[in-house]
């Protein structure tokens, strides 16, 4: 199951590329119901994730699938979580910064994430059972088996004496602002470092950050197999007030804001 989460990813990571990087291809941008963009990329990756998943027979929940009614999904006990194309935003700027986001979820809790990125070909995994890893250079076809045996195995001690808070390249709000200037009363010697998509969530799991604050707008499908990765990483994306983390299959699908460390 696992393998077949790696490769939906990866596949559905290449065919986000034929389009990103076909100078002839068409970006037009559709506005989705809540204004955010849709590009044919979303659509495209969503196909290619969703033909390799439904073999599972596990239901499948995605940002640019059919929304399954809270009163169907809440019966569901296991379930698929992923965002096909999560930066949007970046993928028109062509930053290079989005990525493919696939997690497993039993009993609201994400248990494995896969995230793909596309453009430099990173792959991060991270189970319960299997701890976090992440692999460069990633070939086309793949086995959790060949992760554990040439990724690398997250985190990384951090070596800097400077205090890194990672913060959205396209959101960053006026409380997320407020609470960088707590934090730089704390930390003088404090630095803000900016990514797109879930790679900030990577960014704290894979030990290159400290923490990253959001207090903005997130759906499930956005953090979901960043916060398993996280997890496995040994780091929690918590509610603001420390008393718990994010729960998923809500009946509404939004995240509350939340703090990954």
């Amino acid at each position: 199951m696992i393998d077949t989460a790696l490769n939906a990813a990866i596949e559905a990571g290449h065919e986000i590329l034929k389009i990103y990087n076909d100078p002839k291809a068409d970006f037009s941008v559709e506005k989705k119901a809540d204004h955010s963009p849709l590009t044919i990329a979303d659509k495209a990756s969503h196909l290619v994730i969703v033909s390799h998943l439904e073999k599972t027979g596990i239901p499948i929940l995605s940002e640019e699938g059919k929304t399954t009614d809270y009163s169907e999904r809440k019966k569901w006990e296991t379930f698929w979580l992923i965002d096909p194309l999560d930066g949007t935003k970046e993928f028109i700027k062509k930053n290079g910064e989005f990525t493919v986001n696939i997690a497993f979820i039993k009993k609201g809790k994400p248990v494995m994430g896969v995230i793909y990125v596309p453009v430099s070909g990173t792959l991060y995994f991270g189970s319960a059972k299997h701890g976090a890893w992440k692999l460069q250079q990633t070939p086309k076809t793949i086995t959790l088996e060949q992760v554990l045996a040439q990724g690398k195995k997250l985190p990384a001690p951090m070596n800097s004496n400077v205090y890194k808070v990672v913060g959205s390249r396209s959101h960053m709000s006026e409380e997320t602002i407020t609470y960088i200037k707590e934090l730089k009363s704390v930390h003088s010697n404090l630095e803000i470092v900016s990514k797109g998509s879930s790679l900030k969530i990577c960014m704290v799991a894979e030990g290159s950050a400290h923490q990253y604050p959001r207090f903005g707008p997130t759906m499930e499908w956005d953090t979901a197999a960043g916060h398993a990765i996280a997890n496995a990483a040994g780091k929690k994306l918590w509610l603001t007030d420390m008393s718990g983390e994010l729960q998923y299959n809500k009946e509404n699908l939004l995240n509350p804001y939340f703090i990954v460390k």
